[in-house]
């Protein structure tokens, strides 16, 4: 009897059009002759772990069942899918790749940024870093119905890519290496368009929805389950020097087009409505329109929200005085 052709490991359905296995072979052990499509930097042995944890290894491996079926629906990218996912043995390994392909230039080598961005990821002992980019993307996958997959999230949604990029600077920047970090700053900005100085501190659970022409100064702090929305500033007054920006609290929700300026507080789950711009401090779980900003309901008696908008992506309100 003939022999059954062996199937390619990576495609679930043998029915289907399968990955070239030399393709496969080639990718996997990055050969130098190949640095347009992946990092030079050789890929370990599969069995090989940097500190992950349960959480993380799940989602990891639900991403890469993700990319083998949309290389069954799409078999054209089933060269970037490896070269991106599936070639890796962990989501540290694939985001330093990515990342460092994406911020590359001619005279900055991807394999480079690829060990400066690795390195930063396996030496974070805490791993703040990895539990902080598992919490982005699960919040982008939960909040945006855009979002049709955590691997489409991680290979294509810019604010999230800005967001892990800005991780690695920050820490750099904590380190004392601030032209590495300000030079990372310089390349997100002018690939994705988003400006996050490496010294601003910001928490987990980040949605940077479509992410355009978002700002954020040195001395920014942004909490946990944090929203923004595009074209957000958090900047300075331009008149004072030092701790010079806000202060945004856990759940908030930040409209587009909206400039929060000066060393201001937002508490947590505030919400600031598109285009609006805020000069004082808003009160925890109300809401603040307008430019300048004020509160629904009156400085007095704001009205309360009774759910966490960064959560709900909730950007209606209720202006009794609005008037077409």
């Amino acid at each position: 009897a003939a022999a059954t052709p062996p199937t390619n490991p990576l495609s679930r359905d043998p029915n289907k059009p399968q990955i070239d296995n030399h393709v496969y072979n080639y990718v996997k052990f990055c050969r130098p002759s190949f640095p347009e499509l992946v990092s030079c930097a050789p890929i370990p042995e599969k069995n090989s772990k940097i500190g992950r944890n349960e959480e993380e290894d799940d989602l990891w491996l639900k991403m890469k069942d993700e990319a083998r079926s949309d290389i069954d629906q799409e078999p054209i990218l089933s060269t970037y899918y490896i070269t991106s996912i599936l070639a890796h043995d962990s989501m540290e390994r694939a985001l330093a790749n990515h990342l460092s392909m994406k911020l590359s230039n001619s005279s900055l080598p991807s394999s480079t940024l690829y060990d400066l961005f690795l390195g930063v990821l396996t030496e974070d002992c805490s791993q703040d870093i990895i539990k902080a980019v598992i919490a982005d993307l699960r919040a982008v996958k939960e909040r945006d119905p855009a979002c049709i997959s955590y691997v489409h999230c991680f290979l294509n949604f810019k604010g999230f890519l800005a967001c892990q990029a800005h991780r690695i600077a920050h820490k750099l920047w904590s380190n004392g290496r601030q032209i590495l970090a300000l030079l990372i700053q310089n390349r997100v900005s002018e690939v994705f368009a988003v400006d996050i100085h490496p010294g601003a501190k910001i928490g987990k659970g980040i949605l940077l929805d479509h992410a355009t022409g978002v700002v954020v100064g040195e001395t920014a702090v942004i909490g946990n389950n944090v929203s923004i929305l595009h074209n957000v500033t958090l900047g300075g007054t331009g008149k004072i020097s030092g701790d010079r920006h806000p202060k945004i609290g856990d759940g908030v929700l930040i409209g587009a087009g909206t400039c929060v300026l000066g060393n201001v507080i937002i508490e947590d789950g505030a919400k600031i409505g598109a285009g609006s711009v805020v000069l004082k401090k808003v009160p925890a779980r109300t809401t603040a329109v307008g430019n300048p900003a004020r509160l629904l309901g009156g400085k007095e008696n704001p009205k309360k929200l009774d759910k966490i908008p960064s959560l709900t992506m909730d950007h209606t309100y209720e202006w009794s005085d609005y008037v077409i």
